[in-house]
């Protein structure tokens, strides 16, 4: 196909990404200021800039925290995990070559959640091992369970895609024994909170953590951009070009993996975020992963802002689990991509 046929090229790319960067600063800013607290744009970007070595902001020390403690970080971590999830989604989708893969497929998000209810309901780690570090060791394990079973049964996509399955159901059941057996009423509904995915306990920490796993996953997947442009045609025709296949697909999954074991341990189980945003950037950007991978990884942290937002203040003072909301709204856009590829086939 000549440069003039290609409905996506470069520039247009570069629009929508340039078009997604200056949503996503606008979604941040506004995300801040909504909340039973009415802090305007201005006074948030006061406080903003004098934590960052600015002039005083002028306003008290509680709207101080309320907007540099408490909102600011949280929307930063909803952004950051949104690119995450739907980056590993776009990679998984072609690397496996499955329209249906999302970061959850390979049974991290369930290894997780076990890890987490681990620490919290049995007191593995005696204190020393928080919420955050039981999930991402639980998410390694699982993953590493996953990369066992799929290698002795022969190590192909399919197999891999059956291992997670497996690993899935496995650490799911491990999770629900654990809280039915071990945990009282009150900290089974924080834990089923947190395995919803929530956002509510968002600090600079997690932020900085996320952000910089992201920031690495997306060197390499960039990296590898081309060779997943290859996967598009099978394995046999990626080996053909002079792609290393085996190693290729084990370094993309551990890659995003890990990426995902960091999102899920900082904000637990948000669904559909990974699985959509793809399929949706792919009809902005078009299927060349150099293009793909920047515009996913806006889309997912423009659309998880406001999943969050909408899950925090929707029914205020209660707060929903984001990955309710995610759900919410994944299931008719998935709905409606499924149609999409039905009627162009």
């Amino acid at each position: 196909m000549s440069t003039a046929q290609r409905p996506f090229t470069s520039a247009t790319a570069f629009l929508w990404a340039a078009a997604g960067l200056a949503l996503l600063c606008l979604s941040v800013a506004v995300a801040v200021t909504i909340g039973p607290a009415d802090i305007g744009v201005g006074e948030a970007g006061s406080v903003i800039a004098a934590h960052l070595g600015g002039a005083a902001s002028g306003l008290s020390p509680i709207r101080d925290g309320i907007v540099w403690d408490l909102r600011l970080p949280r929307t930063l971590l909803a952004a950051v995990c949104g690119a995450g999830l739907s980056v590993c989604g776009a990679v998984m989708q072609s690397l496996l070559r499955n329209p249906l893969a999302d970061p959850f497929v390979l049974g991290v998000s369930s290894g997780a959640s076990t890890g987490a209810v681990a620490v919290v309901v049995l007191g593995i780690g005696g204190g020393i091992l928080s919420v955050t570090g039981g999930a991402f060791l639980g998410a390694v394990v699982s993953f590493a369970l996953v990369l066992l079973l799929s290698h002795t049964l022969g190590g192909s996509t399919d197999r891999v895609v059956l291992a997670g399955v497996a690993a899935m159901q496995l650490f799911s059941a491990l999770t629900s024994f654990v809280v039915m057996t071990a945990a009282d009423a009150e900290t089974t509904r924080g834990v089923l909170f947190w395995l919803l995915g929530s956002l509510a306990g968002a600090g600079w920490s997690d932020v900085w953590m996320c952000l910089a796993v992201l920031a690495a996953a997306l060197l390499i997947c960039g990296g590898y951009a081309r060779t997943l442009d290859a996967f598009a045609f099978g394995e046999e025709a990626a080996a053909s070009l002079g792609v290393a296949v085996a190693r290729t697909r084990l370094v993309l999954l551990c890659v995003t993996a890990l990426l995902t074991a960091a999102l899920v341990s900082a904000a637990g189980a948000i669904g559909f975020v990974g699985l959509v945003l793809p399929h949706a950037a792919r009809a902005l950007a078009g299927p060349g992963h150099a293009r793909l991978l920047p515009v996913t990884a806006l889309a997912g942290a423009v659309f998880l802002v406001w999943a969050d937002t909408l899950a925090r203040t929707v029914l205020d003072p209660q707060e929903v689990p984001v990955g309710v909301v995610t759900s919410l709204i994944g299931v008719p856009a998935f709905v409606l991509v499924l149609y999409r590829t039905r009627s162009s086939r």
